[in-house]
């Protein structure tokens, strides 16, 4: 055996929803609700990630190993989109205020599970060891990064980061600001050859930070 996926002969013995092709599932990997769980195409599961509940995935995705999807309210992944390892994502939660019981093992009438559909955007990457609670949207090309905690909706085409997650930039402001920053130092190299460009580069640096503190403020 050179992996640990399903032969195409298991993984249609799964009973999932609906698949399309090249998915590969580790043997290692749980499912349990296969009847409620639909796989695009290009889709790879790895080791020990678990998936129950009401699950969508598009195509072009991958689950990394030891991640969790938790789809009692339901969880949509859109197409390109990613988990690195030990990501959870929660789309229920129980009560944890005191005024109720909270477990699977205990008497629903007992305990007060809430939460709502989660939906990840096309194109978005959570870093290692993330965790998505329920009800969260994330806006397509939405970066994380590592251990975020992301408790609300994230807007599109930003990176984030953080235990209390904050936006630190919006993603297109990475292209232009390398290119400033590459326009400066052609400036800089030819100090010696024009001494009036000094005067250019400070003047630069001033717009410069001020773009980076409208940036860090906004």
């Amino acid at each position: 055996m050179d992996n640990s996926f399903y032969s195409p002969d298991e993984l249609a013995g799964l009973g999932l929803k609906s698949y399309g092709e090249n998915v590969l599932i580790s043997r290692f990997a749980r499912l349990y609700s296969p009847g409620t769980i639909e796989i695009g195409s290009h889709v790879r599961i790895d080791d020990f990630c678990i998936l129950s509940g009401t699950i969508k995935l598009g195509s072009h995705i991958h689950i990394s190993a030891y991640c969790g999807l938790y789809g009692k309210f339901g969880i949509v992944m859109e197409d390109y989109s990613g988990l690195s390892p030990r990501c959870t994502v929660f789309s229920a939660t129980d009560d944890f205020s005191g005024e109720f019981l909270i477990g699977p093992m205990v008497d629903e009438s007992l305990t007060n599970v809430t939460g709502g559909e989660v939906r990840i955007g096309k194109y978005v990457q959570l870093g290692s060891g993330c965790t998505v609670m329920p009800g969260v949207n994330i806006g397509e090309g939405v970066a994380v990064g590592a251990m975020s905690l992301i408790l609300h909706k994230l807007d599109p085409w930003k990176i984030y980061k953080g235990y209390r997650l904050y936006a630190t930039k919006n993603a297109a402001d990475v292209y232009s600001r390398n290119f400033y920053s590459f326009l400066l130092f052609l400036i800089a190299s030819k100090i010696i050859l024009f001494p009036l460009s000094s005067l250019m580069v400070i003047s630069l640096r001033l717009v410069l930070g001020f773009c980076n503190t409208y940036l860090i403020i906004e």
